[in-house]
């Protein structure tokens, strides 16, 4: 089990190298979900003020 550990000696160019690999992953499911967070406030935002501008023009 070491030695698979190890790789031959190059355990830490792999090892890196599927670190790496992981961040990215990680980093193409949680980027997409809070760009969609922060599209929805802002779109949510312009919609609060445009239905308070409309109430105001009412009044």
């Amino acid at each position: 089990m070491s030695e698979f550990f190890h790789m031959s000696g190059y355990a830490f160019y792999v090892w890196t190298s599927y670190g790496l690999a992981f961040v990215v992953l990680l980093a193409n499911i949680i980027i997409p979900f809070n760009e969609k967070r922060a599209f929805l406030r802002t779109l949510n935002r312009k919609l609060r003020r445009k239905h308070r501008d409309k109430n105001e023009q009412k009044a």
